[in-house]
């Protein structure tokens, strides 16, 4: 029997990777896009180009996080097995200037959800995942983070992630909802936000070689992350929501880098010094900075049986190598 899944934020970089993976398990796929005047599918533009026929799998709904009623109503209409809720004003930074924004939509956004599933009488029948993240824990508690780590957070892009956690867990234990959360950590591709520093550095990189740019303007560049692929947390997304009960996982590599040091390898990859291109702007700095991040993913590979597959050095390579290749098709457009 063909499983449906439903996920917001699909036009993401999370989303899009789901999306794929979920397709090629043979699921029917339902994203969940917000309407607008301009084009915002590009990462899965190849999914609904593939899929042009009346027997398609991967299917398009115009819905918001802060519309619970068109939520409940998507709902009812898909009838999903499984719910991904990847919808978010996810940028830290930007949090602080729009917390307002952030609260409804990351807090909130997921409560309205909760309700539309159990509105819609889903809470027997349909699995919720809830992408939470390793900013809850913001000022470290301890080293590394694990699932009983306590929570500090230091945003409000955080404050409202805690606020969804929580709600997650209590729907869960109120309602008994198949839900769970996947505290994930840093995760990075070449289809990463390019405003987010890891993208701004490998798109940067590749402006300078392109001779766009001379400078690369940044933050704080000692604050540490535990960085891995994207592609391989949505696997662990998907094993969440295979289990018998429902729980809380921490994703992470359990390994820590530097700002610097991704900076230092992306210059390496073609044979420049960071030090030479890189200028600092106060600008990026965060109002509260969150310095260290490292997560213990032991529950995640004892339980699910996940562990990352692409080590920190090809992270580096596959996105510097596809920001150098987009510009490099880029030049021979415009030339």
């Amino acid at each position: 029997m063909t499983k449906t899944a439903l996920i917001t934020g699909i036009t993401g970089q999370d989303g899009s990777y789901l999306a794929e993976l979920l397709l090629s398990k043979g699921y029917e796929v339902h994203g969940i896009i917000r309407r607008s005047s301009s084009f915002n599918s590009g990462r899965i533009i190849h999914l609904f180009e593939e899929v042009q026929n009346p027997d398609a799998k991967f299917h398009l709904h115009y819905g918001e996080l802060t519309d619970g009623t068109r939520l409940e109503k998507l709902i009812e209409k898909v009838e999903p097995d499984e719910f991904y809720n990847l919808g978010a004003q996810s940028h830290v930074r930007v949090s602080f200037d729009e917390p307002v924004y952030t609260a409804d939509v990351v807090g909130l956004g997921t409560l309205r959800t909760l309700e539309a599933i159990r509105n819609a009488g889903g809470a027997q029948t349909v699995r919720f995942y809830q992408a939470s993240s390793s900013e809850m824990f913001g000022l470290v508690q301890e080293v590394p983070q694990s699932e009983t780590t306590p929570f500090y957070p230091r945003s409000p892009y955080a404050c409202a992630k805690v606020y969804s956690y929580w709600q997650v867990v209590n729907y869960r234990e109120a309602y008994g909802l198949h839900a769970s959360n996947g505290i994930l950590f840093n995760h990075e591709s070449p289809r990463r936000g390019e405003t987010f520093v890891t993208r701004k550095i490998t798109r940067g990189l590749a402006r300078i070689l392109a001779g766009l740019d001379d400078k690369l303007y940044l933050g704080n560049l000692d604050a540490k992350r535990d960085w891995g692929f994207a592609g391989d947390y949505c696997d662990a997304m998907w094993r969440m929501l295979q289990q018998d009960t429902p729980d809380d996982y921490v994703i992470a590599t359990g390994e820590t880098w530097s700002v610097k040091d991704f900076l230092r390898k992306c210059f390496e990859r073609v044979g420049l010094n960071w030090e030479d291109y890189v200028e600092f702007d106060p600008r990026y700095l965060r109002p509260s900075e969150v310095e260290l991040l490292i997560g213990d993913p032991s529950k995640a590979r004892k339980q699910l049986g996940w562990t990352p597959k692409t080590s920190f050095d090809d992270l580096v390579k596959m996105m510097v190598d596809s920001d150098l290749e987009d510009h490099k098709q880029l030049h021979r457009i415009v030339s």
